[in-house]
């Protein structure tokens, strides 16, 4: 079997202690030479988000310690409202060799009706989906990941309870929201 570069996109607002599962377990059990991992530039569902930097700064900060995982700005080269297609579609005119995989949780299943084009994404970079504790969904394989959302994270913040959710962020990923004073509802910080 060939080895492909799994493409691991997502809001990244912030991330989580799931990302860094989810792109080590896809690093462990798939036949893979690394993760790019790729945050968002413009949400096309028009979610509220922190700064594209901000997002960048701590998807790197979470995952480039990560032997084989990348940050990549290619959505913020690309402009625009983010599409995964257009993602897929410009990773491989960089490298049309490379064989790609699209890693997704299986809290997105319920959104993949919604989405642009997915059967051509599928085409281009069949799909790893990665179980997540707390959702269902028939086509949700066995579980890997714990229950975490950044959205869980991010309401905690906003509440003044960042105690209930430490260990659900890599430190780094915490000294950097505290050190920005991300995520607080008095500041009019997406939340």
């Amino acid at each position: 079997m060939s080895r492909s570069v799994a493409v691991f996109g997502g809001s990244f607002n912030p991330p989580h202690v799931g990302h860094v599962l989810a792109a080590s377990y896809v690093l462990s059990v798939y036949p893979v030479t690394g993760v790019i991992a790729i945050p968002v530039f413009q949400h096309p569902f028009d979610k509220a988000l922190a700064s594209y930097e901000d997002r960048l700064q701590m998807a790197r900060l979470a995952l480039e310690w990560l032997p084989g995982v990348k940050v990549s700005e290619i959505e913020r080269e690309l402009g625009g409202e983010s599409r995964t297609l257009y993602t897929i579609e410009a990773l491989l005119r960089e490298q049309p060799e490379r064989g790609l995989r699209l890693v997704i949780g299986a809290d997105v299943l319920h959104d993949l009706p919604n989405w642009h084009r997915f059967d051509r994404i599928a085409e281009l970079a069949p799909p790893i989906i990665l179980g997540r504790a707390g959702i269902d969904h028939p086509d949700a394989p066995p579980s890997h990941l714990p229950e975490v959302s950044s959205s869980q994270i991010r309401a905690a913040f906003a509440d003044d309870r960042a105690d209930a959710v430490l260990t659900l962020l890599p430190r780094s990923v915490l000294d950097y929201i505290r050190e920005n004073r991300l995520y607080q509802a008095a500041k009019g910080q997406p939340t």
